[in-house]
């Protein structure tokens, strides 16, 4: 993926985590950083709560990776030519 085409999906990315921390009052870091130590567990009786939190989840880790590529692809790149770059949309 391109630089640009990274920053697009990832804002995506980021309303939809968004409504979820609108919904549950917790930003989504805090949010994956409790689920993975196994704080949320008693949430699993809920069918609800546990198809949201395996959503949340799934575009949280999605926001990683696309981040992560963000990251090492911005460093690899000269920031001024990459900025003469202008999608079509």
């Amino acid at each position: 993926m391109e630089i640009h085409e990274l920053v697009i999906e990832m804002k995506l990315l980021e309303r939809r985590l968004t409504l979820y921390e609108e919904k549950y009052g917790v930003l989504s870091e805090d949010f994956y950083q409790a689920l993975m130590i196994g704080k949320l567990e008693r949430y699993n009786e809920y069918d609800e709560t546990r198809a949201d939190f395996s959503r949340w989840k799934g575009i949280y880790e999605t926001w990683l990776r696309r981040k992560e590529a963000y990251t090492q692809q911005i460093q690899q790149h000269d920031l001024a030519e990459t900025l003469l770059v202008q999608p079509a949309y």
